[in-house]
């Protein structure tokens, strides 16, 4: 079958303008390591062929790698070709293009823009494959940010707060939902696997590029510490975040022992001590016991009151090393009430 003979590669920026799908065909390990966001995964070799081809490229020589590439690639290009059609055409139907990519924008990314070339399909590499799109991505938090804060004690639902808001001039940025994790020995309670860092940072990047395409003014995020379970927070836009206004939610300890428990209280007992025993250190014997025999008893309340001290204490600490701080009092509000009020607070320009 003749097909015209064009392997043309686009810079990140003209490689994101374009629609068609994006097809990642590194090793499945690599993908899990970090990938763009939204990619497919059509690896062209597994995780123990990309080891064997790379060590003889290391040991032996870059044709000899290729012909070792040739042998594990040719006996499975129908098997590619069925793969590819399924996989895009439940989300594209009958779109002929693909935008492809592998670690440098080299061989591999080539050699599956041939094959899908050969059915009919237009393709678009990626210049610098991977490895460029990570530039790209690190480099987004070195810009300034026009960066607010919302704060507060645990309980009072910042995150829900935060994604309540809808207004043209504000980006949100929900870094809890990101990394599926709220930050606490309980972060992980209820949420999915967390991404890798790396994956972290590729979603927090397009959300960056998002906010710069929508010509928002603003970007809002929860104050939150450097790491969210596994995943760290970029350090560019940590060091941003450190320097940022906060807005300080204020809410009754009786709102948030009820919001938390409403939170908490779905997952499994096991679940819960073993939280409670991830910081009982920091807790204590005494408030540690008391935790714990709340939860057996299933008394929720108390054992959210046996701990918000502890996570009061440490907020507190961290409140003192804060200047550029404004509190506002959402006390026996709803959400829509909660966020009408903080839209109409008349809050320091960024």
């Amino acid at each position: 079958m003749s097909e015209k003979p064009t392997n043309s590669s686009y810079s990140v920026t003209d490689f994101r303008n374009l629609t068609c799908q994006i097809i990642d065909v590194r090793s499945p390990s690599e993908f899990w390591q970090g990938h763009w966001p939204g990619a497919i995964n059509i690896p062209l070799f597994s995780d123990i062929e990309r080891q064997i081809i790379g060590k003889s490229y290391k040991r032996e020589s870059r044709l000899n790698a290729i012909l070792n590439g040739l042998k594990v690639t040719i006996p499975k290009t129908t098997k590619l070709i069925q793969i590819m059609l399924r996989k895009t055409s439940k989300k594209h139907g009958t779109n002929k293009s693909l935008r492809i990519y592998c670690w440098r924008g080299g061989m591999r990314s080539s050699a599956f823009a041939w094959l899908a070339r050969t059915i009919g399909i237009k393709t678009y590499l990626l210049k610098g494959g991977y490895k460029n799109y990570r530039k790209w991505v690190l480099s987004q938090f070195e810009a300034e940010l026009p960066i607010r804060l919302i704060g507060g004690k645990t309980g009072v639902r910042k995150t829900d707060l935060l994604n309540y808001i809808n207004k043209e001039n504000i980006h949100v940025i929900d870094l809890e939902g990101i990394a599926n994790h709220r930050g606490s020995s309980f972060g992980a309670l209820g949420m999915e696997t967390q991404p890798t860092t790396q994956q972290f940072e590729n979603i927090l990047a397009e959300s960056l590029n998002k906010f710069h395409k929508n010509n928002a003014t603003e970007i809002w995020l929860e104050a939150e510490s450097s790491n969210l379970g596994k995943c760290r927070i970029p350090t560019d836009l940590y060091t941003k975040m450190k320097k940022a206004p906060i807005l300080e939610i204020i809410k009754t300890k009786k709102e948030r022992v009820k919001n938390l428990v409403n939170l908490y209280s779905q997952n499994s007992q096991t679940e819960l001590e073993d939280a409670v025993n991830r910081i009982s250190k920091r807790l204590g014997p005494q408030r540690t016991k008391e935790a714990l025999a709340a939860i057996e008893k299933k008394e929720w309340s108390k054992a959210c009151e046996a701990m918000l001290d502890y996570y009061d204490k440490c907020y507190e600490y961290e409140l003192k090393k804060t200047k550029n701080i404004t509190s506002i009092n959402l006390s026996g509000l709803n959400l829509k009430s909660s966020v009408n009020k903080i839209l109409n607070e008349n809050l320091n320009p960024l």
